[in-house]
């Protein structure tokens, strides 16, 4: 069971009749899933106990299906050699934090970054980062969108707002504003989020971006994707997934820039996770689920095809076969951020409700509400949620 892009789609297709040909008798059944509907059909597919013996997930949703019991740990079941060639980022977004184990892995793992056209940013005298150290400050980086603003460009950012609120991307991208500020959505100590996600810094994070709302700055959501290289260029800068860069290359080939997230508060902050592969605890042959896992990610065009598409490397192998990500390449700092600044989304059981109350709640400031009013509901839904779940033992014990 799986979702993904069209391109995708194809390369599994393609990956499941090679280990077809390779094993006769051997069937793969691929059950490809729309990406907005997909953590909705798991759920179901999990209630009636039908889940497939091999099922994709976004990472911090990894712990919640481990507590419920959906995974049983990949090690011993996907070659080996593939999980010691795992970088520290994607063993992190496939462990269990309780127990220690591995449940989980991929070919790739993910960043967000800062986009911009280098003839722009140095005709307007904006100066370009080129190192995490060397980011942006909160101060930086607002007077580059005025300066944006001031020379005529139509919206000097692109937050991708279009994206809506059925996709991961307000909590993935935003998060990480909270945290370089010096806050986060849930303390991640004692698993509560009231006095953490309704506490001031929170609320001075969330209505920042208000303010870049109100001052007309954030392509609006009405306007669709992509407004960095779209005609007349509208877009001043992007804050985009590791993913955009592909797209934006594509139309504006060397222009385009890459730069790390700005350091709004005390430290850098970036996310990290993606989309990767698990066993089902109800596979009815685990080994046999491990075998096509391994021959998957060790396909070569498989690995090529992420490759085209700028896949952000998750294993050391593609990270050294991916020249984009390599020192000097156009996306090296982008990679640097997995080391340096990444952090990830909340690893708790209660992740489907804390990301959903965020989400909404961040919605909600973007359109205009009180930013103390809707932090403080969503604290209390998250909250509530883990008193009506026993605390989520062991966790927050």
């Amino acid at each position: 069971m799986f979702q993904g892009d069209p391109y995708e789609i194809q390369i599994i297709d393609d990956a499941a009749k090679r280990f077809e040909q390779a094993n006769p008798g051997t069937t793969v059944e691929l059950i490809n899933t729309p990406h907005d509907a997909y953590n909705e059909k798991f759920g179901s597919a999990a209630s009636s106990n039908s889940l497939a013996d091999i099922v994709e997930l976004d990472a911090p949703f990894l712990s919640n299906y481990v507590w419920s019991g959906y995974l049983q740990p990949i090690s011993g079941l996907v070659d080996q050699a593939l999980i010691d060639d795992m970088t520290p980022s994607n063993i992190s977004q496939g462990t269990y934090l309780p127990d220690g184990k591995l449940y989980a892995i991929g070919l790739t793992d993910s960043t967000v970054a800062l986009y911009g056209s280098r003839k722009q940013l140095e005709a307007l005298k904006i100066r370009i980062p080129k190192s995490v150290a060397d980011a942006w400050t909160r101060d930086e980086f607002e007077a580059a969108l005025k300066t944006l603003a001031d020379s005529g460009v139509k919206w000097p950012i692109d937050l991708f707002r279009a994206y809506g609120t059925k996709t991961e991307w307000i909590t993935y991208a935003y998060e990480p504003i909270l945290v370089s500020m010096g806050c986060d959505v849930i303390d991640r100590k004692t698993w509560k989020a009231a006095g953490t996600l309704d506490g001031k810094t929170c609320v001075d994070a969330a209505t920042l971006l208000q303010t870049w709302v109100k001052n007309n700055w954030v392509v609006p959501a009405s306007a669709g994707q992509n407004q960095f290289y779209a005609e007349g260029r509208p877009a001043g800068l992007a804050w985009g997934g590791h993913w955009f860069y592909a797209e934006a290359n594509a139309k504006m080939g060397d222009d385009v820039v890459v730069m790390p997230l700005p350091k709004f508060g005390q430290k850098n902050a970036s996310p990290n996770g993606t989309w990767i592969y698990a066993i089902s605890k109800t596979a009815s042959d685990p080994a046999l689920a491990g075998k096509f896992l391994s021959f998957m990610l060790n396909d070569p065009a498989y690995r090529d095809a992420y490759k085209a598409h700028s896949g952000f490397p998750g294993l050391k192998s593609f990270a050294a076969a991916s020249p984009l990500y390599a020192d000097k390449g156009a996306m090296a700092v982008a990679f640097e951020q997995a080391t340096a600044s990444a952090v990830p989304r909340p690893p708790h059981p209660g992740y489907p409700t804390i990301t959903l109350a965020f989400q909404v709640a961040m919605a909600n400031i973007f359109d205009g509400a009180d930013a103390q009013t809707e932090f403080t509901k969503a604290a209390k839904k998250i909250d509530d949620d883990v008193v009506d779940n026993g605390g989520y033992s062991p966790f927050g014990q």
